[in-house]
């Protein structure tokens, strides 16, 4: 797709132009040293786009993704998440997602043929995306862009938004990308990734791989009531929705993904030390789990109100700080049989 310049936005940017600053900071990390850049109140000094901040290597800048993504250098991030907006008519505070399906399908375009720019050779980008396009972008992805696709992840929570005229929508997809078809990064060894294999449960087979195996995929109408279901390899994740009675959530921001499913592709696809990007920041969750987990996690947020925010929580934690959420997702409710049914939800 050729991409209309007047399709990009719905709204005036000033990107910043912090290469020189990125590059400093860039050879610092590699070298084990802080960098120049400071996260703390970047976004929160003023309502104009960034004319005089400096490249934010960690946080999160405030500005259009697009605008900011071309000025960064190539083949420099190891990991993009990106959970943008789903063109369902959300109510964002300056985004408008009610764009047309063309309008919507070239602006995606832009902003994904940026990220494959900058991942690295052997970086992975995840995209967490609604029913409504996730099949046309998938295309987009791999056809006109060039990512190799790996995995379609589904991400099953419950309590989704009950529906009248339809099947209650209780998941989002998860779409996992290479930018190289072969020689990328992903930690299948890591044994927070594996299960054991039937060869080493039932038949006490010899040829059995000590390490276990990476599970395959199932379907399960609760998942508190699967023990042996919903395990961390296979491609449909059950993970809680954050809530609005849940202590993780940020109340000013009503679109917020688990710390602890973020935690699970970082560690799938980075180690240690590695670049952590989204370009939608928006509660600010990628950025949070990146840097708990040791990553340098950095983004982009359009609103200044949400950039504060999440910069603010950014520095209220610190590398090492546990992640929110229960790390077995099947135990933060209570099996079937151990809940206090209405009378008349009670089988007979």
């Amino acid at each position: 797709m050729t991409l209309p310049h007047q399709l990009l936005f719905d709204f005036a940017v000033t990107p910043s132009n912090p290469l020189e600053q990125f590059s400093n900071d860039l050879a610092h990390l590699k070298a084990g040293l802080p960098t120049d850049s400071k996260p703390a109140n970047r976004a929160a000094k003023t309502n104009k786009a960034n004319k005089a901040n400096v490249w934010p290597f960690t946080g999160v800048l405030q500005g259009d993704c697009i605008e900011n993504m071309k000025q960064m250098p190539g083949a420099t991030v190891d990991l993009v998440f990106a959970d943008p907006p789903f063109n369902i008519g959300y109510d964002y505070d300056i985004y408008d997602d009610q764009k047309t399906a063309d309008e919507y399908l070239y602006w995606c375009e832009a902003w994904m043929s940026e990220v494959f720019r900058i991942l690295k050779p052997s970086g992975s980008f995840w995209l967490a995306i609604g029913d409504e396009f996730a099949a046309e972008l998938k295309v987009i992805a791999q056809r006109s862009i060039g990512f190799s696709s790996r995995s379609w992840v589904i991400w099953y929570y419950t309590f989704g938004v009950n529906c009248k005229k339809k099947f209650t929508r209780s998941h989002t997809h998860l779409l996992y990308f290479t930018k190289e078809p072969i020689n990328f990064k992903f930690n299948q060894d890591d044994p927070e990734l594996r299960i054991p294999s039937a060869r080493q449960l039932v038949y006490n087979d010899k040829r059995a791989n000590p390490k276990g195996r990476l599970p395959d995929d199932t379907w399960i109408l609760r998942p508190q009531d699967a023990e042996k279901g919903f395990s961390s390899d296979e491609d449909t994740w059950y993970f809680p929705r954050v809530a609005g009675t849940f202590k993780q959530r940020a109340g000013w921001h009503g679109c917020q993904m688990p710390e602890q499913l973020l935690g699970r592709i970082i560690r799938s696809c980075t180690a240690p030390g590695d670049i952590v990007l989204d370009p939608f920041g928006g509660s600010g969750t990628t950025l949070l789990a990146a840097k708990k987990m040791g990553r340098h996690g950095c983004g982009f947020e359009l609103s200044v109100d949400y950039a504060r925010q999440i910069n603010q929580r950014f520095e209220e934690i610190k590398s090492g700080d546990r992640l929110a959420g229960a790390d077995d997702p099947l135990t933060s409710a209570p099996k079937t049989s151990q809940g206090k049914p209405l009378p008349q939800a009670t089988s007979e």
